[in-house]
């Protein structure tokens, strides 16, 4: 007689043992991989805690940071105004012969930086618009004009400069001192300057690097009329002599 069936005896009769060395091995299989997953999961943590902890020491020197780059900012920044008081003071100097001193105070509105300009003459502020019938701000026009480029983009803006009547309420015995300036700080800048004046071509042929005439036609148009410089002459003059030599 056959012995009965059991539920133990009848378990352990339905696994064959290949089918258990099987699902042994998938199961260490599977362990390995988590484990393998596991390590990998804990250096991303560690690399995410190095990344934390070194995000937490900028932070912490953040506002440090922060204050230190607003004053260096504010002490390049009234750098740039000193240099700007020096430089147009010594150009109203110069065109106009005076005691004259410019000026230039920075405050902080809305969180930006505000300029006021002025001039002063024997330590008394003086009228930069109506000083001297407008000399001054002829003057101080030209070469705030010519700071404000020096600011802008080289790859978007080119070192170009146009004045139209800037030399307007100069007094024509002045105006080459102002062409002067205007060439000097054209040249040490690399700027190239356009000057638009109704003053005679002769104040402009000493310093400017070429000087043109606009004559008015019997029609609606201008003839352009090119005006030897003083630097021209002088090359033709020498060009002359240098001929006239080789023929002797």
């Amino acid at each position: 007689m056959n012995d009965p069936i059991t539920p133990s005896t009848q378990s352990a009769a339905s696994i064959p043992i290949g089918d258990a060395s099987v699902s042994s091995d998938q199961l260490r299989r599977r362990l390995n991989k988590l484990s393998g997953k596991r390590e990998e999961l804990l250096r991303q943590k560690r690399s995410l805690s190095a990344e934390i902890e070194k995000a937490d020491g900028f932070l912490k020197i953040a506002d440090a940071v922060t204050d230190a780059l607003d004053k260096l900012s504010q002490d390049v920044f009234h750098r740039q105004l000193r240099v700007i008081e020096t430089t147009l003071t010594k150009a109203l100097q110069e065109v106009l012969d005076q005691p004259i001193v410019f000026k230039a105070t920075s405050t902080l509105k809305r969180d930006a930086a505000s300029v006021e300009f002025v001039v002063q003459r024997d330590g008394f502020d003086e009228d930069i618009i109506r000083g001297q019938g407008g000399s001054v701000a002829n003057i101080l026009s030209v070469g705030l004009r010519l700071f404000a480029i020096t600011m802008l983009d080289e790859s978007k803006h080119r070192k170009f400069l146009v004045l139209d009547e800037q030399d307007c309420w100069l007094h024509p015995d002045l105006v080459p001192r102002l062409v002067r300036i205007v060439q000097e700080a054209g040249r040490a800048l690399g700027f190239q300057v356009l000057m638009i004046s109704h003053h005679d071509v002769r104040h402009f042929v000493r310093f400017a690097d070429r000087v043109f005439r606009l004559i008015p036609d019997t029609g609606d148009g201008v003839t352009l009329e090119r005006v030897a410089t003083e630097a021209e002459h002088a090359d033709a003059e020498t060009a002359t002599e240098s001929v006239d030599q080789s023929h002797h």
